[in-house]
C-alpha cells in the first residue's frame, strides 16, 4: 500500500544501503547499486526516505551550510563526523584535484578529501531530486550522527567504527526501542554477502526509525531551513522530544 514504508538510506563504498520499516516496525533491509534504483523500488510504498547525504548545495561563495554548522556545534565529540559539502558543480568531478580547482574557485575554501569521498552519492542524489520533483516531496537529509545524538539526548563519544562506538550506539537504540536488538540483527543479516559494514547497518537504522512515527516531533536544523539555489531546503532532519540547539 503506497506510503506505508519508512526508510533510512546511507551511501558505503559506491552502493546505497536501504533500511525500511512499516507501521509495526521492521520490515526489510536492501542494497542497491544506484539512488535511482532505490526511488524506483519505494516511489510507491515510502512516506519518507530519509538519506544521510547532503542535498541542499551551494553553488558559490561561502560554503559552510548552516545545518552543519548546527550540527557540529551539538555533536560534541562527533562534531569531526559533520563536513562541509562540495559546492554542487565539484560533486560532478571525478578526481579530487579537479573537484578541489572547482571547490577552490567557487568558494574560496579547500575541499576536505572526507567531502570528495562522498560526492558520488551527493551527484547522484542530487541528480535524481532535480530531474523527479515526486522524490524531492519524500527524500529528505538527515545525519545518523545528529539521530544518534537526538536519541541519546547527549553527545555520543565513540566513532562509530569502533567496539566503544557500536556499544554506544547499541544503546542508544535499545533506550529508544526494546527491540533495536534483533532489528538490527535483522538488517545486519539481509546484507550478508555485501561489502556493507555494522557502521552502516547502525546508521541506516538510526535513519529509518528517526522517520518512522514515534516517540518525539520530526525536527530540523536549522529549525526554519534555508534551500539552496533550486529550491531543495538545506537541513538535517531528526526526532526529539525538545529541539536540539539551534532547532
Amino acid at each position: 500500500m503506497a506510503g506505508e514504508l519508512y526508510v533510512g538510506v546511507v551511501w558505503s563504498e559506491g552502493t546505497y544501503l536501504a533500511v525500511a520499516f512499516g507501521p509495526d516496525g521492521y520490515d526489510h533491509t536492501t542494497v542497491f547499486d544506484g539512488i535511482g534504483d532505490c526511488w524506483t523500488r519505494y516511489e510507491e510504498t515510502a512516506a519518507r526516505i530519509l538519506v544521510g547525504l547532503p542535498i541542499g548545495l551551494v553553488e558559490s561563495g561561502d560554503p559552510v551550510r548552516r545545518c552543519d554548522e548546527l550540527a557540529r556545534s551539538v555533536l560534541g565529540p562527533r562534531s569531526v563526523a559533520v563536513f562541509d559539502p562540495p559546492v554542487r558543480e565539484a560533486t560532478r568531478k571525478r578526481r579530487y584535484s579537479t573537484a578541489n580547482r572547482v571547490h577552490e574557485r567557487k568558494s574560496g575554501q579547500r575541499l576536505s578529501e572526507a567531502a570528495f569521498e562522498v560526492s558520488d552519492g551527493i551527484a547522484m542524489c542530487d541528480e535524481l531530486l532535480q530531474e523527479v520533483p515526486e522524490a524531492a516531496a519524500v527524500v529528505r537529509e538527515a545525519h545518523p550522527e545528529l539521530c544518534f545524538r537526538a536519541f541519546a539526548d547527549e553527545p555520543l563519544e565513540c566513532p562509530r567504527e569502533t567496539a566503544g562506538g557500536y556499544a554506544e550506539r547499541m544503546r542508544t537504540l535499545a533506550h529508544y526501542d526494546r527491540d533495536a536488538a534483533p532489528t538490527v540483527q535483522r538488517a545486519a543479516a539481509d546484507t550478508t554477502g555485501t561489502s556493507v559494514t555494522i557502521a552502516d547497518v547502525l546508521d541506516a537504522v538510526v535513519l529509518a526509525y528517526t522517520a518512522h512515527p514515534d516517540e518525539g516531533e520530526l525536527r530540523t536544523l536549522p529549525a526554519d531551513p534555508p534551500t539552496d539555489a533550486t529550491g531543495l531546503p538545506m537541513e538535517m532532519v531528526y526526532r526529539a522530544a525538545t529541539p536540539l540547539g539551534g532547532g
